[in-house]
């Protein structure tokens, strides 16, 4: 009798995330909104983008979608590349 292959489920790779986007004064001292943003890969905090955008809350958080797209793209690449 041979031994069945036992199905090891993968661990899904870590991908970039928006964390956090809050508001913070405008750092030159006018009046305009400013957002404090973290972008985070897989679980551990350390491997943190940190950074400000000004704009609507709305327009921040489309740019950040869109750079997170492109970091787990360019990510997805290199994994890639290692296989």
């Amino acid at each position: 009798m041979t031994a069945s292959p036992v199905s090891v489920a993968a661990e899904p790779l870590p991908s970039y995330r928006i964390d956090s986007v809050v508001p913070v004064a405008d750092p030159s001292g006018g009046s305009g909104e400013w957002f404090r943003y973290v972008i985070t890969l897989g679980p551990l905090d350390d491997n943190a983008i940190v950074g400000t955008r000004s704009g609507a809350l709305a327009e921040v958080n489309a740019q950040l979608e869109e750079m997170v797209r492109r970091l787990n793209e360019r990510l997805g690449k290199l994994q890639a590349r290692k296989k």
